[in-house]
């Protein structure tokens, strides 16, 4: 059989865990250098995200206990459009899809669950990636610096695979693509995850129950002039909303594409809330604890996403607007397809194996992410040739390009 294998995998969110699930199934050994110190808890900024049905049966494949995906997860069988009349605080219906059959789940969860399922051995907590070396012999061998977080030393680590799954601010692409920039969206997104566990009976959710009576298995988008809103509720008696505001391209201080807020931000997002919405959401997102502001960002689809023995997955491939709930759907899909083809090809072959996944992954991704861009700039009236009453490219979720599954080999 020989050695097996060494991937180095960068960044250790979903798409880095995906990876380390696929490459082991295909007989690769791993190591996942992440910067943060410990595993992520439960954290605001992890949010809502929605799960597709070919994800689900994928991340299923990955774990002991498959049962847990369904029991960490609510129903989103319903997909439904309404307009918002801002003067009258009114809605009325655009679209309704009753075969959705995506679920609701916490980012965190999901992670939790595929990291529970990996050898916790093979993370490098406090790992801060540094750079690489390619072998000029034309050997698979791939050099990595880390920044050990705590000591602040530099190691240094060997390998035949780098996974850049670091994200839409990737530095792993930037090596290959100096001049690559992200495409601003032109609005940014106020989020918030409202906690009504203890507090089922009380006014606003009262008031929420009344006019979104199909919580718990419905996925709104409330549309009003030049903005809209998502609305759904997540496990343990959560609701989780996002509201879409255009506005210039703030100055990002990190290298995070999520805001800090001041309390001056939020009481102006309230007031608006006020003036746009119907009262009982408008109340909700008042009402909401540590609502945060990110900045909506994409590219244009990338021309390429391997160079010798490095690969890219997720949002380092292709960074995407939240519009065709993709994001996270794509990073399952790209891990196991990247799993699949060097599985197929083996080892010995591995720029065939690479240039598969690139082949299959491509072209799909490139569809969704200029189609989430054209929803949301409809959604946000910044193009008003796209759908009139819900026609033109059509509002609904079912025509996301591959939306009944993407292939897989």
């Amino acid at each position: 059989m020989g050695k097996k294998m060494k991937a180095i995998i960068v960044g250790g969110s979903i798409a880095g865990v995906s990876c380390a699930h696929s490459l082991t199934s295909a007989g690769w050994d791993v190591l996942i250098l992440e910067k943060s110190s410990e595993p992520p808890a439960r954290s605001p900024t992890g949010a809502g995200l929605g799960l597709d049905p070919q994800a689900r049966t994928i991340i299923k494949s990955w774990l002991p206990r498959p049962h847990l995906l369904d029991e960490t997860t609510l129903p989103l069988s319903i997909d439904q459009n309404q307009a918002t009349d801002s003067e009258k605080k009114a809605t009325r219906v655009l679209t309704r899809d009753e075969d959705f059959d995506f679920r609701a789940a916490y980012w965190s969860d999901i992670h939790g669950l595929l990291f529970n399922a990996l050898d916790p051995t093979i993370f490098l907590w406090g790992h801060k990636f540094l750079s690489f070396t390619m072998s000029q012999d034309g050997s698979t061998v791939i050099k990595v610096k880390a920044l050990v977080m705590e000591s602040q030393e530099t190691v240094e680590i060997q390998g035949d695979l780098l996974v850049a799954a670091d994200g839409c601010l990737s530095s792993i692409r930037k090596t290959f693509l100096p001049n690559f920039k992200l495409r601003y969206s032109g609005y940014c997104a106020w989020r918030g995850v409202f906690d009504f566990s203890g507090d089922e009976n009380s006014e606003t959710v009262a008031g929420i129950k009344r006019e979104y009576q199909d919580l718990g298995r419905c996925l709104y988008f409330d549309l009003a002039r030049d903005t809209h809103s998502v609305f759904y509720e997540l496990i343990n008696k959560r609701l989780n909303w996002i509201w879409y505001v255009n506005q210039p391209e703030p100055e990002l201080k990190s290298n995070s594409v999520t805001l800090k807020v001041s309390q001056e931000m939020i009481n102006r997002m309230h007031q608006e809330a006020d003036t746009i919405w119907i009262p009982e959401l408008a109340r909700l997102m008042k009402e909401t604890k540590e609502p945060f502001l990110n900045v909506i960002y994409d590219s244009d689809p990338l021309e390429r996403i391997f160079w010798g023995n490095v690969v890219l997955v997720g949002d380092a491939a292709h960074p995407t607007t939240p519009h065709g709930l993709r994001s996270t759907n794509m990073s399952v899909l790209d891990a196991e397809v990247l799993g699949r083809c060097l599985g197929k090809c083996g080892p010995e072959n591995l720029s065939l194996g690479l240039e598969e996944y690139q082949r299959i992954r491509l072209p799909v991704v490139s569809e969704q992410v200029l189609y989430a861009r054209r929803l949301g700039r409809i959604k946000q009236g910044l193009d008003r040739g796209g759908t009139e009453g819900g026609g033109g490219l059509g509002l609904e979720q079912k025509h996301v390009p591959f939306f009944s599954g993407a292939p897989l080999v």
